[in-house]
């Protein structure tokens, strides 16, 4: 640290070469143009009344900001600060007053991209423990500013599990999720319009659980699974979650039929985490062989798969193809393929064994380039807890995932730039209003997706569908 005196009653400066502690950690890092504010607090060097004062300094503009033991932007500033700046690289400086100086730390940078994200998140709020399950809400998010609004809460739903939000491709105007126990189904939103089905036929021993849509939004691929919890006392690892059993099944909501295929069902094989390509002619899914659970559960390693899907027939392929292929020595286990909108890339996640990322602390993104088939380095993205249950946003350049950095518990949910060279950008937190919110929040964050827009139906129109409508059988 070095002290510069000047003469006179001013306060005395003091210059630290380091940055300043912020939380969240949002230092020289790449945002979208349209963001909500960046809004931060200081640790350790500061106390709820110390005056800060941060300078925003742009190409056009420079801004001046202050606030007391937290900075808070407002958002008229922010967002002509994010327009007339968007493309450019914003310099930002903090200074911290003590009892006997200004601190002046290094400056760091906002790189404010001019590929927008889409405007809309859903995820799911639930306790991060297994003790309880059946408090949690889904959640939309307006990521342009800071509203968000319930649209499914299990308080209303007698308790019953609710699953994740899933929008067809980033389309709010198409999706489903689930709805567990004795009056649930499958809640599917078209233009708003609510349908509950019941997606388990006679020839299945389980309905939907894992599931992604078809870009027409006429089908959705699905894994039908066997779910058993398993707790330790001695592993870090607590719960261990595993199938038993699991089919891979295409349902058709126009014609009001579910169908499979010998070559991803069967007792041999466990098929898991569908999801259909870009353009809707492929099915990526994770599969792993048929073994003695759980007393072989290390030795659980899923590889990714993908199989050809004929859409004007409605019919899947007849030929498996091994992408990543986990079956040798070594080898780790893989989970969640998620395709990006432009087919370019594929996202997953790896762990060291089995089919449930969030409880393994080990687990990470990985990035495959489908034009070359090999890996994009993505070290940047991840951490020493799990990073797992991404999406991508509908011009490819971004993607959101849910990951428990921060004490290895609580789950929240994290940004990416991919730049048109498909380097991928350090990640940042979902800001918020107050930022001191995730320090008071006791629940996790995950299943996120991002949207175009806002979903077409409120809490009320789902809670009605699930009390007066029966559950539509499906052949």
């Amino acid at each position: 640290m070095m002290l510069f005196f000047s003469c006179g009653d001013k306060i005395p400066e003091a210059i630290v070469n380091a940055f300043p502690p912020i939380y969240p950690d949002y230092t020289d890092i790449t945002i979208p143009c349209n963001m909500a504010p960046l809004n931060f607090i200081l640790r350790e060097t500061t106390l709820p009344s110390q005056p800060i004062h941060v300078t925003l300094k742009g190409q056009s503009l420079k801004l001046h900001f202050t606030g007391k033991g937290k900075i808070r932007f407002p958002m008229g500033q922010w967002k002509k600060l994010l327009r007339e700046e968007a493309g450019n690289t914003i310099q930002v400086t903090v200074k911290v007053k003590t009892k006997d100086s200004w601190v002046t730390y290094s400056s760091f940078e906002w790189h404010i991209s001019s590929d927008k994200i889409d405007p809309y998140l859903t995820y799911r709020l639930i306790e991060p423990g297994y003790e309880v399950w059946n408090k949690l809400q889904l959640c939309e998010r307006n990521i342009e500013n800071f509203s968000v609004r319930v649209f499914a809460d299990n308080n209303l739903l007698d308790r019953a599990c609710i699953n994740c939000h899933i929008p067809s491709g980033q389309n709010p105007h198409v999706s489903l999720f689930h709805i567990r126990g004795e009056n649930g189904g499958t809640i599917l939103n078209r233009d708003g319009q609510l349908r509950k089905i019941n997606t388990r036929t006679k020839d299945m021993f389980a309905a939907a659980t894992y599931g992604h849509f078809h870009p027409s939004g006429r089908y959705a691929v699905f894994s039908s699974n066997i779910v058993i919890p398993q707790f330790h006392t001695l592993s870090p690892v607590k719960l261990e979650v595993f199938d038993t059993a699991s089919d891979l099944y295409v349902i058709d909501f126009d014609s009001n039929r579910v169908f499979s295929s010998e070559l991803v069902s069967g007792s041999d094989r466990l098929e898991t985490f569908p999801c259909f390509s870009a353009d809707g002619k492929r099915i990526f899914f994770c599969v792993a062989p048929a073994m003695s659970l759980p007393a072989e559960i290390g030795k659980l390693k899923y590889s990714l798969c993908a199989i050809d899907f004929e859409v004007e027939k409605g019919l899947i392929g007849n030929r498996l193809d091994t992408l990543v292929d986990m079956s040798g020595e070594g080898a780790r286990s893989v989970s969640f393929p998620r395709i990006s909108p432009d087919g370019r890339f594929l996202l997953y996640c790896v762990s060291n064994y089995g089919t449930f990322p969030i409880w393994h602390p080990e687990t990470d993104l990985k990035m495959l380039d489908m034009q070359t088939g090999k890996d994009i380095p993505i070290d940047i993205v991840n951490s020493d807890y799990s990073d797992t249950y991404h999406s991508w946003s509908s011009n490819s350049r971004w993607f959101v995932f849910a990951s428990k950095r921060d004490d290895g518990w609580y789950g929240k949910l994290y940004f990416a730039y991919v730049d048109s060279d498909g380097k991928v950008h350090k990640p940042f937190v979902l800001p918020q209003s107050n930022p001191s919110f995730y320090d008071f929040t006791f629940k996790s964050f995950n299943i996120p997706e991002l949207m175009t827009g806002k979903l077409p139906f409120t809490v009320s129109d789902m809670n009605r569908v699930f009390r007066k409508n029966k559950s539509e059988v499906f052949e």
